[in-house]
């Protein structure tokens, strides 16, 4: 499983990307609204240009027409863009004129298995389950990420699944463990996968102990 950083803020991305282990970027608007970039078009470029891998940024408008025209002109900015498609009507109708022309999309905000697969039939390069806001919902997140993961692998679909919305590491173990090809996740939560406190107590005992034979 991939990891990819679900973030707009540059210095958490510079900071991660130091890592070696950050394969893409996700944003959203409400992301991008936390760091009020003067310009979005820069804003996503400069992402771009840190990582390599995909980068997704996400069309701002609603009917089909406008979506193609944003996302064809999103898709211009850079050659690791993944334009964010909503899984609605209107998306669906984008999704699969942009697919046509070999844009790479991430059909995003699903939240069933219908709307993963109607993704995933119209040419989504990727689609994104969002497991946190179907727990705050009272439903099984990751069990509609195995769910998909199941049903893309049973018909051999491309479209590879993103688990999106997480909220913890926890979140993360199981979006392995049901097969997710991504986990996007937010700083934080990375920070917390990596650190465990019994490897700080070790490391302390270690440090301690070599400076009292080296004395």
């Amino acid at each position: 499983m991939r990891i990819f950083l679900d973030t707009a803020n540059v210095d958490q991305i510079k900071q991660a990307a130091k890592l070696g282990i950050i394969s893409g970027v996700t944003t959203n608007p409400s992301l991008m609204s936390k760091e009020a970039p003067a310009d979005y078009e820069a804003a996503v470029k400069e992402v771009c240009s840190i990582i390599p891998g995909p980068v997704s940024a996400e069309v701002l408008v609603e009917e089909a027409g406008a979506m193609i025209e944003q996302a064809r002109r999103i898709s211009t900015w850079a050659p690791n863009i993944v334009v964010k498609i909503p899984a609605t009507t209107t998306g669906l109708e984008a999704t699969s004129v942009l697919a046509k022309e070999n844009i790479k999309i991430n059909f995003t905000l699903c939240f069933s298995l219908n709307q993963a697969l109607l993704g995933a039939l119209a040419g989504a390069t990727y689609v994104s389950p969002f497991v946190g806001r179907l727990d705050d919902a009272g439903h099984d997140g990751m069990q509609l990420v195995k769910d998909i993961v199941d049903v893309f692998k049973h018909y051999q679909l491309p479209t590879q699944v993103i688990a999106a919305s997480i909220r913890h590491p926890q979140h993360c173990v199981a979006a392995a463990k049901a097969g997710a090809h991504i986990a996007t996740v937010p700083y934080k939560v990375l920070m917390q996968m990596i650190h465990h406190p019994l490897t700080d107590i070790g490391v302390t005992r270690f440090l301690t102990d070599w400076q009292g034979v080296s004395r």
